[in-house]
């Protein structure tokens, strides 16, 4: 089935669908739950609700076990944007979306059983990246923005950044400048996914490209309107997502490298290669923001301080000895493969 773009819901009928899955909405907004995290839900169920439509079920109690199964049947052929299947876990979330909203509907009363209590999810795949970077590659892709320009010396930036610390892209365009400590190296992340707080260390070169755009670029785009975010576009707004996601993709796609990718690709590089390098997988999880693995809980908090001491021992950009365009240089692994294969479902989930 083609990738079909749908209208936003507009529920008028109180016991409508869209009524229903809009009670879930603000059920989910009273409960303090990431904006993001309630507009990937709204949107998983409108989906549901579209799919309902064209095939003549408008009311909830229409909704059966056998139909919910038909909709999993047609996810699993369904194609996304790109014009490719569904991944699972694309799969996953969409289910889990209307698995939550009849939960939420039957612990309303709003309905007399719940047609997805039994309802299985598609099994998590365990597959590792088709696209992780070398150490070389990342070079070349660091290389690729024109840092003559202002907007070429900002990518180059927020491309630093993203290789040092694997934080994600909202995360990145969420910075601000109080949020970076130079003097330890360190970088705050506020409000991450989940809504968690959480400190990654952030190294020397990354720092460096921060500071030249903070002294060199920045100044020349904000208005006294403008946001506290570290970086800005052209007019001192912060930064649109879509538009970052494609920066990144057209500096992969010039590095010749012959990979796909765009800013979780340097998430998932910065994991892998430190996990290569030896560093403990505890490590790796707290610096990614994962409160647990996929398949495993082993979940320890970590000083930061500790956490830096890694960072620096084990980031792939640490180990370079060859100077970079500002002539700077720079127990036991367990369960690397459930990190990989979260991330990958991570990145699945939360497309760019």
């Amino acid at each position: 089935m083609p990738y079909v773009e749908r209208q936003p819901l507009t529920p008028s009928d109180p016991c409508s669908l869209e009524a229903y899955a809009l009670a879930y909405k603000e059920q989910l907004q009273a409960r303090d739950y990431a904006t993001q995290s309630v507009q990937y839900k709204y949107a998983s169920l409108g989906w549901f609700i579209d799919w309902c439509h064209e095939r003549g079920i408008d009311r909830i109690e229409q909704i059966t076990r056998p139909i919910l199964q038909r909709y999993q049947r047609y996810l699993y052929y369904a194609l996304s944007r790109s014009g490719k299947p569904l991944s699972v876990a694309s799969q996953r979330n969409r289910l889990t979306a209307v698995r939550t909203w009849f939960r939420f509907l039957m612990r309303e009363n709003l309905i007399l059983y719940n047609p997805a209590s039994e309802l299985e999810l598609p099994k998590p795949s365990r597959r590792l990246p088709k696209h992780t970077l070398t150490p070389d590659e990342v070079e070349q892709v660091l290389s690729q923005p024109d840092i003559e320009t202002d907007a070429g010396l900002r990518d180059r930036a927020i491309l630093e950044v993203l290789y040092s610390t694997g934080i994600r892209r909202q995360e990145v365009i969420n910075l601000t400048k109080q949020d970076l400590n130079t003097a330890q190296g360190i970088l705050a992340v506020r409000q991450g996914k989940g809504k968690k707080d959480r400190f990654v260390p952030i190294g020397d070169r990354a720092l460096q490209w921060v500071g030249k755009y903070l002294d060199d670029v920045r100044p020349q785009h904000a208005l006294p309107s403008s946001p506290d975010n570290v970086f800005l576009d052209e007019t001192g707004k912060a930064l649109d997502p879509h538009k970052v996601s494609r920066a990144v993709k057209k500096y992969v796609k010039q590095s010749a490298i012959d990979k796909v990718g765009s800013c979780h690709l340097f998430r998932h590089t910065m994991a892998t290669l430190m996990l290569e390098n030896g560093a403990d997988i505890r490590f790796i999880q707290q610096m990614l923001g994962h409160s647990q693995l996929s398949t495993t809980e082993i979940y320890t908090h970590v000083a930061i301080h500790k956490l830096k001491e890694i960072h620096t021992a084990t980031h792939p950009a640490r180990l370079r000895r060859e100077a970079d365009d500002l002539h700077n240089t720079d127990e036991e692994r367990v369960g690397e493969e459930s990190l990989i294969d979260a991330l990958d479902q991570e990145a699945d989930g939360d497309p760019e």
